[in-house]
């Protein structure tokens, strides 16, 4: 941008964040589901180990607070990609197996009124010739944020089916595995891992802002880098002092 001269207002439709929070959970015993074959040798293992865990999927669903208006409930349900090590005789080599695990919360935040009914043309209706969007309530929507949970342990013991409920899983879940979900073991795994998660409810909004210029790259675009010599690559990257100095820990992220 040549100049930094206020040229005009313009009006846009964007996204506000009128309420979020950050939380950490540390779930434990959280059951494992396998496929057929992982079951099969679950029941023949005398220990397991806990690689690594991923984030598959959250589904959250939005609803108002009766008690408190302007205040949202957020239901949020993980699902969890978990990678385990199987061991099934003493000293011998693992055998990786992957599971499902799933993980529900709620979280109230404030979102605002809101009473309009939205239109629009960006998709069809079902069994419709005109191109339009069907008719919404005008409420918040609800962004979660996370990062792959950290590994922290796990468990095997035996099937306890008194207490043990079969999990409903989706099957665009269960697919990750190859299919379904073995619905009986002679063992069940339990593993512990830690959730960081960001929650927003956002809620699009008319607001007027300066503007100054358009974004117009300034940059062209090269391959430069295609036909630079290893060593020039090498040359430019930053010298990692945080890792040969770590730093010390902020009063702020206590």
């Amino acid at each position: 941008m040549a100049e930094n001269n206020f040229k005009d207002a313009v009006c846009i439709d964007a996204g506000r964040v009128y309420d979020s929070c950050c939380d950490r959970d540390c779930i434990e015993d959280l059951k494992c589901y396998f496929s057929n074959e992982g079951q099969a040798l679950i029941n023949s293992a005398i220990s397991v180990k806990l690689k690594s865990a991923e984030v598959l999927n959250v589904y959250v669903d939005v609803e108002p607070v009766n008690f408190n208006r302007g205040f949202y409930s957020c239901d949020l349900t993980f699902f969890f990609l978990i990678k385990l090590e199987v061991f099934t005789t003493p000293h011998s080599m693992p055998e990786d197996v992957r599971a499902i695990a799933t993980f529900s919360k709620k979280v109230i935040l404030f979102g605002s009124e809101g009473t309009a009914k939205v239109f629009s043309n960006l998709t069809s209706l079902e069994n419709a010739s005109d191109l339009q969007l069907q008719q919404t309530e005008n409420t918040p929507r609800c962004v979660v944020q996370t990062v792959d949970p950290i590994a922290l342990a796990a468990r095997i013991c035996k099937a306890d089916t008194c207490n043990d409920n079969i999990c409903c899983i989706p099957k665009c879940i269960c697919d990750v595995l190859g299919g379904g979900v073995a619905q009986n073991g002679d063992n069940n795994v339990y593993v512990t891992i830690g959730l960081f998660t960001v929650v927003q409810l956002i809620r699009n909004v008319q607001m007027l802002i300066p503007i100054y210029d358009f974004c117009i790259p300034e940059k062209q675009c090269t391959d430069n880098c295609a036909a630079d010599q290893p060593c020039d690559v090498f040359r430019r990257i930053q010298f990692p002092t945080d890792d040969f100095f770590p730093p010390s820990l902020s009063k702020d992220c206590e």
